[in-house]
């Protein structure tokens, strides 16, 4: 039912580029949409697939809002670090940790291997969505 509905919506766009002026903002309207055609079919084959990216824009709202104050971020290596940090803590989140305590336990133990030599199961160990993390740094479930 969907699929015809999608497919009648469609047809309905190309009938109405085809009687729209050429230059109004309602074809720019409608050929926007039909651009979005192979978006939209994705998104009804498989509904996993987020219909926005409110998630995503959310996690780097604080992010974006406080950026023109952190000096770092005034050089690319700045900016590398930055991102990197932001991934790390935005994961952590995702994963249902406490970013500052995962990074405190992330840190502790990598101190503990030569520099770029951390064996493969640690560098596993310490993934975000890794069950040998320590219960301090999981946020506590609320029911």
């Amino acid at each position: 039912m969907i699929e015809s509905l999608t497919d009648d919506f469609f047809v309905w766009i190309k009938e109405q580029l085809v009687k729209t002026i050429a230059s109004s903002a309602l074809k720019a309207a409608l050929k926007y949409a039909l651009n979005q055609e192979k978006y939209l079919r994705v998104f009804l084959d498989d509904a996993q697939i987020p219909l926005d990216n409110n998630d995503a824009e959310r996690s780097i709202k604080k992010f974006c809002v406080g950026k023109k104050n952190w000096q770092i971020i005034a050089s690319m290596n700045g900016a590398r670090a930055s991102a990197l940090l932001y991934s790390i803590a935005e994961s952590a989140k995702a994963n249902g940790l406490k970013p500052y305590e995962y990074f405190v336990h992330m840190l502790t133990e990598l101190v503990k291997h030569p520099r770029n030599d951390v064996p493969e199961e640690v560098i596993e160990a310490l993934m975000p969505w890794s069950d040998k993390l320590p219960d301090e740094v999981r946020k506590t479930k609320t029911r």
